[in-house]
């Protein structure tokens, strides 16, 4: 395509930016991304509903650049998760001859004032961050633009980061929300990010009334939301003005997705004890141990625990709450082994779910690697490069703190989640870290370790609903 001059452009005009004659790379946008482009050049709110890989920082660094050779913006507030603010965005920034005019700050950290003070085109903050940003105390320049990264973080509006935001949301002049899994527990998760765009003008001003308007109550206290008949069909007509989605599958070149459950049968002494917890949410064990479950959302826990092998005490000989567990089988370690033994020495990322699962593993396999929580940014940097290089066969990380912002799709293509994660936005996130733009092998395969008869079977179900729910959705915004 060719790029237009930003500075002779006439107001209203789609303008891409000029190509630089220096040594850096040249960026040249994908027909889908000048798409994407125009829908924020063209409108004061829009949402970028795109799988990871498809550029959604980049299109949002050309549409601003745009934006300031016009005079229409001099600085963007990019909200997102920590990794990207210091990784993604930088060095999508410093990478492309297009955007090397542009200049940047992290607000985190203990030179984060200093940064504020800084006069910048962008500013890019993680949610934690916003607290102190938008404090009465805090001297900040105007911005405007606000660039929500990863918007599914503010779907419920009744957290303290959504209220934090919702007053000053008018001040900004233009604002975007990028996300790949906009809702990942249901429709009831638009809410919160529509309402950054247009302050309520498409699914109503307050919670309550879009659920009443568009779901109905169920369940014990009528705190279940199942859509309205019609609901679907309505709130896509809604927003669809708003959003551009694409798929990384109809626009890339993707390798297959092979799905594989490898299911696991526990013995008869385990499920009883998985049968009490499930039953009772009490047991006592033969070694004197407690496994209390003061409630479902407890018992839940403790049953995948035991599920995947082992389960915290409640609480030690003091009384007090402690970290220790007790180990229950090795079915999920064994069945793990031999896929290892199966990938002869190729890398595999296993993605755990409770800190004993990740004990346990390394225990058995003691040259694995993990990142994750507690691990520096630069020795997170240097274990992936390994991984990629092919040096490094099994990586283990928890979904919850690996999911944004990594690459890791330079030697593997083998995914095994020993613990399933309820929530869909961690999991597609996790695993399209290696099923993304990038990705050499012609299949990436995804296994599941699956304890049999337990509710193991059940959160993979609810799992995949969600994802029937938010495939559909994508899939109703794409139409045209």
């Amino acid at each position: 395509m060719s790029f237009l001059n930003a500075e002779s452009a006439q107001p209203g005009q789609t303008v891409l930016i000029t190509q630089s004659t220096c040594s850096k790379p040249s960026w040249m946008p994908h027909c889908y991304q000048e798409t994407g482009i125009k829908l924020l050049l063209g409108q004061g709110a829009a949402a970028l509903f795109l799988d990871p890989g498809l550029g959604k920082t980049t299109i949002c660094l050309a549409a601003f650049k745009i934006l300031k050779k016009l005079g229409y913006a001099k600085k963007m507030l990019v909200v997102a998760p920590l990794r990207p603010c210091y990784k993604v965005w930088p060095d999508e920034i410093k990478k492309w001859a297009e955007f090397s005019g542009l200049t940047f700050t992290v607000l985190h950290g203990k030179d984060k004032e200093k940064n504020l003070a800084s006069d910048v085109d962008i500013y890019v903050i993680n949610p934690e961050g916003l607290a102190w940003l938008f404090a009465p105390t805090t001297k900040r320049p105007n911005f405007d633009v606000l660039c929500l990264d990863e918007s599914s973080k503010f779907k419920n509006s009744t957290t303290q980061r959504f209220k934090l935001l919702k007053p000053l949301l008018a001040s900004f002049a233009r604002r975007w929300i990028l996300t790949g899994t906009p809702v990942p527990n249901g429709l009831t998760d638009l809410f919160g990010q529509i309402y950054i765009l247009d302050l309520g003008a498409s699914l109503g001003r307050f919670i309550t009334h879009y659920r009443r308007e568009f779901f109905d109550q169920s369940g014990y206290g009528g705190y279940d939301y199942s859509p309205k008949p019609d609901a679907f069909a309505r709130i896509v007509e809604r927003i669809k003005p708003l959003v551009l989605q694409l798929s990384a599958a109809d626009h890339l070149k993707m390798p297959e997705l092979v799905v594989q459950k490898i299911t696991v049968d526990l013995e008869s002494s385990v499920m009883k004890i998985y049968r009490q917890v499930e039953d009772a949410f009490y047991v006592e064990m033969e070694s004197g141990s407690k496994i209390v479950a003061a409630n479902a959302a407890v018992a839940g826990g403790k049953c995948r625990q035991i599920a995947n092998g082992a389960v915290y005490h409640s609480e030690g000989a003091d009384g007090r709450r402690t970290m220790a567990y007790v180990e229950i089988h090795d079915e999920k370690l064994d069945a793990l082994e031999d896929l290892v033994d199966q990938l002869g020495g190729k890398p595999i990322l296993v993605l755990y779910e409770f800190q004993h699962d990740r004990e346990r593993i390394l225990k058995r396999f003691p040259t694995a690697e993990v990142i994750g929580s507690g691990i520096s940014m630069k020795k997170t940097d240097d274990i992936i490069d390994r991984f990629n290089a092919g040096k490094i066969t099994m990586l283990l990380g928890h979904p919850d703190s690996m999911g944004h912002g990594l690459n890791m799709q330079g030697s593997c293509h083998h995914v095994c989640w020993f613990g399933i994660t309820w929530n869909l936005d961690f999991h597609d996130q996790a695993y399209k870290r290696v099923y993304r733009q990038g990705q050499k092998a012609e299949t990436v395969f995804m296994y599941y370790l699956v304890a049999a008869a337990t509710l193991d079977e059940k959160v993979l179900k609810v799992l995949t609903a969600k994802d029937r729910t938010q495939q559909t959705l994508l899939s109703a915004l794409g139409e045209d």
